[in-house]
């Protein structure tokens, strides 16, 4: 068995996941840029609230993980998480959040620029998808950290592909 109990039947489950995150984030990517016409002209309001369902899911995060502390007397002065708690559960889904959201806040900007006229569409989007992909994550990390993977994909592939093909649309 690999380090850190990965074994053979965790892996086919997270491979799944992954794909199936690939196949949502070539279809999150078409969808934008062909199902949802906005403006050029709007691309910096929508940029701005691309970021809304990002957000919205840290607000949830980090009010859940308040909660906990709250209404738990062996947490509620800040001690560290026991391992494989919910709340332990949730620190993780916060920090792999966070990473995502930075990411996408350095890439989406020139990604809805490089887009085009798709641009707008492609970043709203993006929000939407994030802000989905997210609470199936969290989700998946409770019912069975390997079904996080779908999550996970979801997330980072859509932003990569979205990426890839903004850049394929300004140079060609």
């Amino acid at each position: 068995m690999a380090e850190g109990g990965a074994g053979p039947t965790k892996r086919p489950v997270i491979v799944a996941g992954m794909a199936l995150g690939v196949v949502w984030a070539i279809a999150l990517v078409w969808i934008g840029v062909t199902q949802v016409p906005l403006p050029i002209f709007s691309l910096l309001p929508v940029l701005a609230f691309s970021f809304l369902g990002p957000g919205i899911f840290l607000m949830l995060l980090i009010g859940r993980l308040a909660q906990r502390r709250f209404f738990d007397d062996a947490i509620i002065d800040g001690q560290p998480f026991a391992d494989h708690s919910g709340a332990e559960i949730d620190q993780r889904v916060l920090t792999n959040t966070v990473e995502q959201i930075v990411l996408a806040l350095c890439l989406w900007p020139a990604t809805a620029y490089l887009a085009g006229n798709a641009g707008p569409g492609l970043v709203a989007t993006l929000g939407v998808g994030f802000l989905l992909a997210r609470l199936m994550f969290w989700a998946g990390y409770h019912l069975s950290p390997p079904l996080r993977g779908f999550g996970f994909a979801a997330t980072f592939y859509s932003t990569i592909a979205a990426l890839v093909y903004s850049i394929a649309h300004w140079a060609f």
